[in-house]
């Protein structure tokens, strides 16, 4: 990678870190920037943008407060996004690191397992255990990760077959360390950083995933999500079009900035070390 690409990649990581950092504040205060439930009425149903100081971004067919469901949204957007990165990264590194040190026919059993999830598109996947176990955030979680989970197995299983052969490896299974801590502070900590990389790619499909799940109507209808604000807006879509745009381009901004951010952290992993 030339040292032009490399600053615009860091450049880009910048913007996306500065997006998420927004993201995350909206999170974090939403409830003292909106507080009460954000799914009660508090005026006429469908006020315009900009018209009403009490509802900067309007309402929407029931009179709720849009800008209170966006803010709030985030909250669950994020969570159900980290949760399912975080659970796709750990179930994966275990597998990937079990195949590659075990090898054989656990390897050969495990990496078949891999490839059946992998042949099933994520959000089919995701829509059909929702619809089974119920629309609720872990149910919601445990699919996104059912099918992100592959990615990073893969890429630990190849960098452990990489990293069993070493020297140091070799030196520790002479002096006797127990197959586990030899993974586990010997193996681990080098093939796990490949895959960390991932996971702003999981990230950003969660978002995806679990907006269009509350889409069609398979989010948790509790809780406040950008999804099922985009489908309030469908039925009003050309009286009303601002009802869609508006956490629509929420969406939008959140998925750039965990792709803008994820970029930079791929440039700051790939980058040379001077000594």
């Amino acid at each position: 990678m030339s040292a032009a690409a490399g600053d615009f990649r860091l450049r880009d990581g910048r913007i996306g870190a500065v997006l998420l950092t927004g993201f995350a504040f909206a999170a974090l205060l939403a409830p003292f920037l909106s507080p009460g439930d954000p799914l009660s009425i508090v005026g006429t149903p469908l006020v315009r943008p900009f018209t009403d100081a009490a509802v900067p971004l309007g309402t929407d067919r029931l009179g709720r407060d849009v800008l209170a469901l966006i803010l709030h949204g985030s909250r669950t957007t994020l969570a159900v996004a980290l949760a399912a990165a975080f659970c796709a990264l750990a179930v994966g590194a275990a597998v990937g690191a079990a195949a590659g040190l075990a090898g054989g026919w656990i390897d050969e059993g495990l990496m078949r397992l891999t490839e059946a999830f992998q042949t099933v598109p994520g959000f089919l996947l995701a829509l059909a255990i929702v619809s089974v176990a119920g629309p609720s955030i872990a149910s919601i979680v445990a699919a996104i990760a059912a099918g992100a989970w592959p990615g990073p197995a893969r890429l630990v299983r190849a960098e452990v077959l990489s990293i069993r052969e070493r020297d140091f490896v070799m030196a520790a299974r002479a002096i006797g360390m127990h197959p586990f801590e030899i993974a586990w502070r010997e193996v681990l900590p080098l093939a796990l950083p490949p895959a960390v990389a991932l996971v702003s790619v999981i990230v950003a499909g969660a978002i995806l995933t679990e907006a269009a799940l509350a889409f069609l109507g398979l989010g948790n209808p509790n809780v406040a999500s950008w999804g099922a604000l985009i489908a309030e807006g469908r039925a009003v879509l050309r009286t009303a079009p601002f009802l869609s745009i508006v956490p629509g381009t929420a969406l939008v901004v959140a998925v750039l900035g965990v792709h803008l951010a994820g970029e930079g952290i791929a440039a700051r992993l790939s980058a040379p070390v001077h000594r």
